[in-house]
C-alpha cells in the first residue's frame, strides 16, 4: 500500500510539474560563469546574472546580463507563448525581431540563421534549481551528397545557472 500511494504522490508530482509551462518554473534570479570557446579551446569567461519574471498571463521577461568588464553587455528580452498545446514560444529581443523557441519536455530550443552563420541556444530547466544556457554557433561548410550542408561548431558559450532567488 505504501509503495502504491508513493508511486501515485509521485506520479501526480510529475504531471503538474509537467503541465506548467516552461518560463513559469524559470521565474527567478539566476547566476553564473559563461565560458566562451572556440575551436574547442575556452577563450574567456563571463560572470552572467540571468532574471525571468512574469509580465503576462503568457509572457516573460527574459534577461541576460553579462558582466565584462570590458564589454558589459545586457539583452533584455520577452518570451512570449505562442502555441501552448504546441510547446511554442518566441524571443521578442525588439526592433521587431523574434526567434521561434520549442520546449521538449524540460528543454527550450531555438535555431536560426544570420547571413553565413547558423546558431542554435537552449535553456535546460535541471531539478529547479539550475539552468544550463548554450548557444552554438557555425558557418555553412561542404556539401556531402544530395542537398547536405554540413555547418562548423565555431563557438560555444555555455553557462551553468544557479537559482539564487
Amino acid at each position: 500500500m505504501k509503495y502504491i500511494l508513493g508511486l501515485l504522490l509521485t506520479t501526480t508530482a510529475i504531471l503538474t510539474h509537467a503541465q506548467e509551462l516552461f518560463p513559469q518554473q524559470c521565474i527567478g534570479k539566476w547566476q553564473g560563469t559563461m565560458q566562451i570557446s572556440s575551436n574547442g579551446i575556452v577563450r574567456d569567461s563571463v560572470k552572467v546574472l540571468f532574471t525571468a519574471a512574469q509580465l503576462t498571463s503568457e509572457s516573460w521577461t527574459w534577461r541576460m546580463e553579462y558582466l565584462s568588464p570590458q564589454h558589459p553587455a545586457v539583452k533584455d528580452y520577452v518570451l512570449k507563448l505562442k502555441d501552448k498545446a504546441k510547446g511554442i514560444y518566441s524571443t521578442d529581443e525588439g526592433d521587431g525581431v523574434e526567434l521561434m523557441d520549442y520546449q521538449f519536455g524540460n528543454k527550450l530550443y531555438s535555431v536560426f540563421e544570420i547571413p553565413g552563420v547558423l546558431l542554435t541556444a537552449s535553456y535546460e530547466l535541471i531539478n529547479s534549481d539550475t539552468i544550463v544556457f548554450e548557444v552554438t554557433s557555425g558557418k555553412k561548410g561542404n556539401t556531402t551528397g544530395k542537398d547536405i550542408f554540413n555547418y562548423s561548431v565555431g563557438s560555444v558559450q555555455r553557462v551553468v545557472l544557479k537559482k539564487t532567488k
